[in-house]
């Protein structure tokens, strides 16, 4: 067998971020690998901010995405949970150290080591390549698998928008029939948070800036309060937590006003300047603010199988593969509801 395999994507090859066909190789199929055909790839802002070098830390050439599904095609000789023909996934990461604390307690998204599907390092010096491409190859530890009849294309968000925010829902006991808890940011996170939030039992309220999405928040995803900026006062005191998915620089002090005391702000959105942290709101009823990041494999299972049960999918609008700069331009001034997701099976060509 040989070492490499051939494979072909779209990527950025400067901080342009503009994405054109590339030919270039994945590792062939180790003992404990799984290989298999992409079919769909979400696309996540951060995609964005990475191929353009928002961040400083981007590495060329980039093929991105890590919102990935797709049908196994092979599996290496040591392989155990999977078989060719399997529907499977990957998400943000492909790799960990296995063996300190944060992996022994099955959250490898925090491990030093963690390695991300895309833009990372391994240990040869190559680089990570992502899932707008033909194939992908990952050991098995770090692939999920697909329930059976659960639509992939408006599903394949989920291993980074579902994870992100269904974990700091449980982490922080907001997953509880009964609570009362806001959505802050109704967009590609904020959109899936509510279904999330509806599955658990709970009253929802949405708060955002843009009085064009209350009835979509009300009528189609179930919530129960829609709030703009000037109407916040008068939920005060009212909310046992609060999921903060806006990126944008923004006060997190009429949030902590909403909320009971003990009550919980959680952070999720990544604005590009730090937030003022206001001390005497958090003290005087022992608020907290918190943050969170994805999850480790065994909670993102759990999570895409509960999306599953309940039916909890993104609103997406599936695009080809040569549409996908087009999609960054409308990603960068907020034009998708809520999530894009790239036909890679079916639109990517090697003429193009």
């Amino acid at each position: 067998m040989a070492n490499t395999v051939k494979a072909l994507g779209w990527g950025a090859t400067n901080s342009s971020g503009h994405l054109s066909p590339l030919e270039f190789t994945r590792r062939a199929t180790g003992s404990r690998d799984v290989q298999f055909k992409v079919l769909y790839c979400g696309v996540c802002h951060s995609d964005l901010h990475l191929i353009k070098n928002d961040w400083g830390f981007a590495q060329y050439p980039m093929i991105p995405g890590h919102e990935v599904v797709g049908v196994v095609t092979e599996v290496g000789s040591k392989v155990q949970k999977y078989k060719v023909g399997d529907n499977v996934a990957v998400g943000v990461m492909v790799g960990s150290c296995r063996v300190c604390e944060q992996c022994e307690n099955n959250l490898e998204n925090y491990c030093p080591e963690k390695l991300d599907t895309y833009n990372g390092v391994l240990p040869d010096g190559s680089l990570t390549y992502g899932g707008y491409s033909d194939l992908m190859v990952a050991e098995e530890d770090f692939v999920i698998r697909w329930p059976d009849n659960f639509p992939m294309d408006r599903g394949a968000p989920l291993v980074c928008a579902g994870i992100t925010t269904y974990s700091p829902l449980r982490y922080y006991g907001l997953d509880k029939p009964g609570l009362h808890v806001g959505v802050a940011g109704l967009g590609g996170l904020g959109h899936v948070a509510v279904k999330f939030l509806k599955a658990f039992g709970a009253k929802v309220t949405v708060l955002d800036i843009a009085p064009e999405k209350k009835r979509y928040a009300l009528e189609t995803l179930g919530a129960d309060q829609y709030l703009l900026p000037h109407e916040l006062e008068s939920a005060k005191g009212t909310l046992d937590g609060i999921l903060d998915a806006v990126s944008a620089f923004h006060s997190v002090q009429a949030y902590l006003n909403l909320l009971k005391p003990h009550g919980k702000l959680v952070i999720i959105g990544l604005p590009e300047k730090p937030l003022q942290l206001p001390m005497f709101a958090l003290a005087t009823e022992r608020k907290m603010i918190g943050g969170s990041m994805i999850g480790g494999i065994k909670e993102t299972q759990e999570m895409i199988d509960f999306a599953a049960k309940h039916n909890i999918l993104p609103d997406v609008e599936v695009i080809s593969m040569d549409y996908v700069n087009t999609a960054m331009e409308r990603l960068a001034r907020g034009d998708v509801k809520y999530r894009f997701v790239i036909d890679v099976g079916n639109t990517i060509k090697a003429d193009q």
